[in-house]
């Protein structure tokens, strides 16, 4: 009896250190504390290209950082490093120069580590869109363009989820090569972001009009691994599309094996993503509207109270 009163009380006091270490943390923080388990065994992965490598890299539970390398000067600029030594260890990793921090929104589970590392790499430039992005050296706007080396960055304002969030769209001059678009929690594969600080018109705009004119072939680097629960719900709106069909098979095969469904493309995004397709009237019929802006406030607000099913 005794041994067990003292695993008892061992148990109790483990509860409350967990307990004290909830109320101390804010919910963001917290989901990064206690929910790694198997998501600290996502790698890494390297999508190369002649122009630019994108090495993906993993963090905290599902979101990504991104560090993207001109191959021409190995110079190099991160996107959202929450995990700072992670970035770090990228870099010297592949042997570059990391110059620049692309920041896509203010939220603490993508700008949270940039504070911490331009102490641990001075000088470093950070653009953002929102003067809530820690570390700023550079607040930008709508088609603001920048260099990483010889790639050309440019800004595209998408408000909605934040009212300053940025995406950046990656071209090389003169390359036959995709380009490169970091979408942060506007778009993801087959979803987009909750609609935090804005309105289903400005992320039709986000979507339809900004991101869905870039080039077709454009690899989407986005910033959470949702694929799998957004394409049950793409499903739910589209039961009879088979691009979902295929595509949550494909998803469920890469999550198994431990790989990232990340990039997709924009024309790949059209033909799955409901958020994307609300021109369609599949979507519109199943969102029981006929404008499409209004069909894009419908289908929001069911995903946000929609419970994913196990299969």
């Amino acid at each position: 009896m005794l041994g067990g009163g003292w695993r008892g009380l061992g148990t109790a006091l483990a509860a409350g250190a967990v307990l004290g270490a909830v109320l101390r943390a804010g919910p963001a923080q917290l989901r990064a504390k206690f929910l790694h388990t198997e998501h600290e065994l996502r790698e890494p992965k390297t999508v190369t290209q002649v122009d630019m490598k994108v090495e993906i890299l993993p963090a905290l539970t599902d979101n990504y950082m991104y560090l993207l390398i001109d191959q021409d000067t190995k110079e190099a600029a991160i996107v959202d490093p929450v995990q700072p030594q992670k970035v770090l260890d990228a870099v010297k990793k592949h042997g570059v120069k990391l110059t620049t921090v692309l920041t896509t929104h203010h939220h603490w589970d993508h700008a949270g580590g940039n504070e911490k590392l331009v102490k641990m790499e001075p000088g470093l430039r950070v653009y953002g869109g929102d003067s809530r992005v820690g570390a700023l050296t550079q607040r930008v706007s709508h088609l603001t363009a920048l260099k990483v080396g010889s790639l050309s960055v440019k800004c595209l304002s998408t408000p909605c989820h934040t009212s300053g969030h940025i995406c950046y769209y990656v071209t090389k001059p003169n390359s036959s090569e995709p380009p490169a678009v970091f979408t942060g929690d506007t778009l993801f594969v087959a979803g987009c972001g909750k609609f935090f600080e804005g309105t289903p018109d400005e992320m039709y705009k986000a979507l339809i009009e900004i991101l869905g004119s870039l080039d077709p072939k454009t690899r989407v680097y986005c910033g959470h691994e949702y694929t799998i629960n957004n394409l049950k719900f793409a499903r739910h709106v589209e039961p009879n599309n088979t691009s979902i069909q295929e595509k949550l098979a494909w998803a469920k095969a890469q999550y198994d094996s431990g790989e990232p469904t990340i990039p997709s493309t924009i024309a790949e995004e059209f033909t799955y993503n409901p958020f994307m397709r609300v021109r369609e009237k599949s979507v519109q019929d199943h969102a029981g509207e006929t404008d499409p802006i209004r069909a894009m406030g419908a289908i929001r607000k069911e995903k946000d109270n929609f419970r994913v099913p196990k299969d």
